[in-house]
């Protein structure tokens, strides 16, 4: 096991925070609201601080740690994240040190023999450690500072990460009502926002919510039918760049960082499964760029300050948005082009909601199925995906990013104000006390006993959207909340509720675009065919029979074994353009896909 640093070479610190910023960390300027920050934290002022993955939190503390007089109590969740972060610290000539269980005990005595001279100016500590009585004690001996709370989403029961242990920090403004508090974490929704100030009792705090938009990174969705082969062939189209592919179990992680490994990639799996000293290794051989792929579950890369990421793989759904950014955004911290691929089966989601299900805590189910939710309908999106990310986190942009798969590959796209109108409208008349699938059910004028029940068969919405498919409308739903025009509120059940943009939309002020909604799937026909009425998509059956028959010919096979003509029809009428889409159509398993995808692919793309 790696010694803990020492804190022996701790130099003079300047008395300006530029000053501190500069001599100390060798940065030559702030980054934004980082000066704001640190100077009403040095006056003694609480604060909430929000800010992305690379986007500067740390220095927020760590310079006001050094200005203040006593010591800083830093609360972090992990170990691997206090080690890097305090070895960084002491590389710079401060004095910090961290008190964990993965020390000895002739550290630990040491350690705090330092904090009781006044010789430490940071100390890195779990919740856990924080608040045991003992440790209380001995804080209540010494002259603070500071108390800094990172990952503090966790204190929330709306967070994507709540942890009970850290609920308890609230006391801590009873305890030590004159030391200032500061909150800081990369994620939050507005939900955890306020219940986090509720929670941890800050007074008048400098509230900081930084920009989460990380234009460098490029996010793609790929759907996943051979996760191993597609990554395979990713990672090798990265040859020499360092990346992340994150796993949702420690047997998955395995297995992919041996497969990984089999192809001569220097690769390594990280998981909680493994021995502390393994983990370390791992850790530091990645840092200092003696791995090139660490493969994970998501405990990995919090708190790691290494810029060269250059991909991040996700082989499965996260659980949460947040979780996907927080993790997305280890990527390209330097600033410099990143990608984010997401492996996406939709049969994870069941497979993920039916983990979550055995939680015995009804109330904290409820938030991580939401949230699952929102992250398989961010998956199934077809709106700029960075538009999807910045409006879940209350940054509404009205305009795509370019730099998302949906852009660089867009869905086609209509007029959709007229569909906008009505399922605005169905959401005010049903007075925003219900979720998405009770208005589409208002909308296509289903004749259940809920709807009679509340009267909402005599709205003058019900059944104004009777032309149009379940799924239509709700692609319709999601692509307004992921415009910022409606918003699902998790403290009431996920109800829908209007915003203020939406208001120019139900006034006819505005047009609304929206995407066609890539509704592959039809119900199958008595006859196992479906109609072409457009002398196009006849044209074009015409043609994909004539492929079949060439492709049955060389395989020896009758025609219907390749592709049935309600497959052809689907073809015709859908033309899919990818892999994933052909997938979607009815007939097309992976065997036919390795098979004949390639050449029915290539005529339909002609077709362009």
């Amino acid at each position: 096991m790696t010694a803990s640093p020492e804190p022996t070479d701790a130099i003079a610190i300047p008395d300006s925070p530029l000053a501190v910023l500069q001599q100390v960390f060798g940065y030559q300027s702030f980054r934004d609201g980082q000066q704001e920050i640190i100077e009403e934290v040095v006056a003694g002022r609480d604060a909430l601080v929000i800010k992305p993955t690379g986007g500067g939190k740390s220095i927020c503390y760590q310079i006001p740690a050094l200005l203040r007089p006593g010591l800083t109590v830093v609360v972090s969740p992990l170990i691997s994240l206090m080690k890097d972060q305090v070895d960084t610290l002491v590389a710079n000539g401060v004095a910090a040190v961290y008190i964990n269980s993965a020390l000895s005990r002739e550290e630990m005595l040491r350690h705090f023999a330092g904090l009781r001279r006044g010789e430490i100016k940071l100390v890195y500590v779990s919740p856990e450690r924080l608040l045991q009585h003992e440790f209380m004690e001995r804080l209540g001996e010494l002259e603070l500072g500071l108390f800094a709370i990172d990952e503090a989403h966790c204190i929330s029961q709306w967070g994507h990460d709540f942890r009970p242990e850290y609920a308890a920090l609230g006391r801590l403004k009873q305890w030590f009502p004159r030391i200032p508090v500061m909150a800081l974490t990369a994620t939050a929704d507005e939900a955890t926002r306020q219940d986090m100030l509720s929670r941890l009792s800050l007074t008048d705090p400098l509230i900081h919510i930084a920009s989460f938009d990380r234009p460098n990174i490029r996010y793609t969705l790929v759907e996943k039918f051979k996760g191993i082969d597609q990554l395979l062939r990713y990672v090798a189209e990265q040859p020499g760049q360092c990346g992340i592919v994150y796993c949702s179990s420690r047997k998955r992680v395995e297995e992919v960082a041996e497969r990984l490994l089999s192809r001569g990639h220097r690769a390594a799996s990280y998981h909680a499964g493994l021995p502390l000293e393994l983990r370390q290794s791992v850790q530091e051989r990645f840092i200092r760029d003696d791995l090139d792929i660490v493969v994970a579950t998501v405990a990995f890369g919090m708190g790691i300050d290494k810029p060269n990421v250059r991909y991040v793989v996700h082989y499965d759904i996260p659980k949460n948005i947040e979780s996907y950014y927080q993790e997305t955004g280890r990527g390209g911290r330097d600033g410099l082009p990143a990608e984010a691929l997401l492996l996406y089966d939709p049969g994870d989601v069941g497979r993920v909601r039916r983990l979550l299900e055995n939680s015995d805590n009804e109330q904290q189910l409820q938030v991580e199925l939401y949230k699952l939710n929102v992250m398989a309908a961010f998956a199934e999106s077809l709106t700029c995906r960075r538009q999807v990310l910045l409006n879940y986190f209350g940054e509404y942009q009205r305009e795509p990013c370019g730099n998302c798969d949906i852009c660089l590959d867009p869905p086609k796209r209509y007029d959709g104000t007229e569909d906008a109108q009505k399922a605005l409208s169905c959401v005010y008349r049903v007075g925003q006390h219900f979720g998405v699938m009770y208005v589409v059910e208002v909308l296509r004028g289903a004749a259940t006993q809920r709807i009679r029940e509340h009267g909402h068969d005599k709205l003058s919405t019900y059944g104004i959207g009777k032309d149009k498919s379940q799924e239509h409308w709700v692609s319709v739903i999601r692509q307004l909340i992921h415009s910022g025009l409606l918003t699902q509120n998790i403290t009431r059940n996920m109800v829908l509720q209007l915003t203020e943009a939406a208001r120019p939309v139900l006034r006819g002020e505005v047009r609304l675009e929206l995407a066609e909604p890539r509704l592959v799937r039809v119900k199958q026909k008595d006859k196992g065919e479906a109609v072409l009425s457009r002398a196009e998509d006849r044209a074009l059956f015409k043609e994909l029979r004539q492929l079949r028959k060439q492709l049955a010919e060389e395989a020896d096979v009758p025609p219907y074994v390749v592709f049935s003509d309600a497959t052809l029809t689907e073809l015709a009428r859908y033309r899919p353009k990818t892999e994933s889409e052909l997938l979607g159509i009815n007939g097309v398993g992976m065997r036919k896909l390795e098979r004949f995808g390639a050449a029915f692919l290539a005529l339909l793309r002609r077709q362009e």
